[in-house]
């Protein structure tokens, strides 16, 4: 059974690999990262674990039973009881339900051990998939996400209020 785990450095390999057989996919859907995110993987992952270490992010991988990534769950910008929550996962497990669970346990994390009481989220208008994970995760469309937002795309900004 995949678990939701707390990024750390050991993950890096993983989370890696995950990135790369996924690229081309995720780029259908959400602005590419580019060359340089992967040139500077190394760095860019010990930044995300430093801002999860100040408190101002936190970063969780959802780990198959193989060690392999199946999905990346971010809180972003933690700051007075919010955060924004940004989500992938591997194409091979789309569409099976695996977002959706993995967004609702991080919204429970996100409450019992990050304190917060509402989160974010912005999907495009071209993402359906994102925005059937968001309104079976319990979030609702607040307003207009603009390209400044999304990489480029028009969309939705999602709220979710939390439970403690």
């Amino acid at each position: 059974m995949p678990e939701l785990e707390q990024l750390h450095a050991g993950h890096a390999p993983a989370v890696l690999a995950f990135e790369l057989a996924n690229r081309a996919w995720f780029a259908a859907a959400i602005s590419d990262r580019g060359d340089e995110f992967f040139d500077r993987f190394t760095e860019r992952l010990g930044a995300l674990l430093a801002d999860q270490e100040a408190g101002i992010g936190a970063f969780y991988v959802l780990v198959a039973e193989d060690d392999t990534v199946l999905g990346r769950f971010n809180l972003y910008d933690i700051q007075n009881g919010t955060a924004e929550l940004g989500y992938r996962v591997a194409q091979h497990v789309a569409g099976r339900g695996v977002a959706t669970a993995s967004v609702r346990e991080l919204c429970r994390l996100a409450a019992a051990r990050h304190g917060l009481h509402t989160l974010r989220a912005a999907t495009s208008h071209d993402n359906a998939a994102s925005r059937r994970v968001l309104a079976k995760a319990g979030f609702v469309p607040i307003g207009p996400a603009g390209p400044a937002d999304l990489g480029g795309r028009s969309g939705t900004w999602y709220r979710r209020d939390l439970q403690p």
